[in-house]
């Protein structure tokens, strides 16, 4: 057989293809088994219930590392999660994470009051940082975990769950996609009866009453629907449960904003009422409306539409509880390994602490 010298290039190229065959099929192995390894700082109902189990059914993540202040706690999820004893750390030696190859990123989910500190040690520990909301209790912390993470090279995202939900994205879409007309208003509440006891009654570690825990949901939802930032805020504050739960933090917060469209918002928070159990939002257009109740559960979501011309929307939440974490954990992985910012940047909480600050001085009371 007489080969001409295109036939030897192609036969050439399809031997040096075959060899290579292999080797391409070990790298996408490898890959596919990689995992990005967490270290858990803070072992609270938010971090056990939901976030861990999340990172174990995400598809990137590994539990690598856990900080806690009760060792017998942390020995017990060690145990769960397969996290080996020396992997085991105190506030006290939190700093040596940095000798630690085992992990990548940590999940702060301390009291908010913490956040700012054991963020800006990670990322001067070299690691990445996934920080529960509210970012910090002040714009300066804020301001100085943004510029410990930029310096350091490490990414910093703030664990806003909602911006990752299907359910709140679809809300999303039917508002860009012009769905219900131009935008008029907005109403959201989210709210508990508060127990006695709570952290978040300590206004040292909280920061602020219900606006700093679920009160932040409202604020963050106007701002993502409506897709601006908010202009002109008035605020108002109350106590009227004189019952001793609120010596030290409001019981609840009201405030209205102004957005540059002309866009106007109500929103409520409290720590003495019932808003539902997950809390609400209803958008209204010039040619229909969204509302989602509850709207900030961690499951559960119920998302219903009129869209002027279209069919009417109803669309329960399809997944449920840890999926929002799931999305996360996967999300700040993805963005490492493809060095990429977080759709929910540091910048996304410190513009709600900023909005938050406002609210707080508007109602008389001292800002953030």
């Amino acid at each position: 057989m007489k080969l001409t010298r295109r036939d030897f290039s192609r036969l050439s190229a399809m031997t040096a293809l075959a060899a290579a065959l292999p080797k391409m099929e070990a790298l996408e192995s490898g890959l596919a088994a990689q995992k990005f390894c967490w270290g858990i700082v803070g072992l609270g109902r938010i971090s056990m219930g939901h976030f861990m189990p999340g990172v174990e059914l995400s598809k990137t993540g590994k539990i690598t590392a856990l900080v806690s202040g009760h060792r017998e706690k942390a020995e017990k999820q060690a145990a769960q999660y397969n996290v080996p004893s020396p992997s085991i750390y105190s506030y006290e030696n939190f700093d040596e994470i940095r000798q630690n190859q085992e992990i990548d990123a940590v999940y702060i989910a301390l009291p908010n009051s913490m956040h700012a500190e054991y963020t800006i040690r990670a990322a001067k520990a070299g690691k990445h940082v996934l920080c529960e909301k509210p970012m910090a209790t002040s714009v300066a912390e804020c301001k100085a975990m943004i510029e410990a993470c930029r310096k350091a090279k490490v990414k910093l995202m703030i664990a806003y769950r909602c911006q990752y939900n299907p359910v709140h994205l679809k809300a999303i879409e039917l508002i860009r996609s012009g769905a219900i007309g131009q935008v008029q208003t907005i109403e959201s509440g989210f709210g508990f009866p508060i127990q006695a006891g709570e952290w978040r009654l300590n206004k040292k570690l909280a920061g602020g009453g219900p606006l700093m825990d679920v009160g932040i949901y409202s604020l963050n939802a106007c701002r993502y629907l409506t897709g601006e930032e908010p202009g002109e805020i008035k605020a108002n504050a109350s106590t009227i449960d004189h019952d001793g739960r609120f010596d030290q933090v409001e019981e609840n917060d009201g405030w209205t904003m102004k957005f540059p469209s002309g866009i106007l918002a109500s929103c409520t928070t409290t720590y003495g009422g019932d808003t539902g159990g997950g809390g609400f939002f209803k958008v209204h257009g010039s040619k229909g409306w969204i509302a989602m109740e509850p709207a900030f559960p961690y499951q559960g979501k119920h998302l219903t539409a009129h869209v002027g011309d279209g069919p009417d929307v109803d669309m329960p939440e399809p997944d449920h509880d840890p999926a929002d974490f799931v999305r996360q954990a996967d999300h700040l992985a993805e963005c490492v390994w493809g060095n990429h910012e977080p759709k929910t940047p540091g910048e996304e909480g410190l513009r709600d602490t900023e909005a938050m600050s406002q609210i707080y001085s508007s109602a008389g009371l001292k800002g953030l």
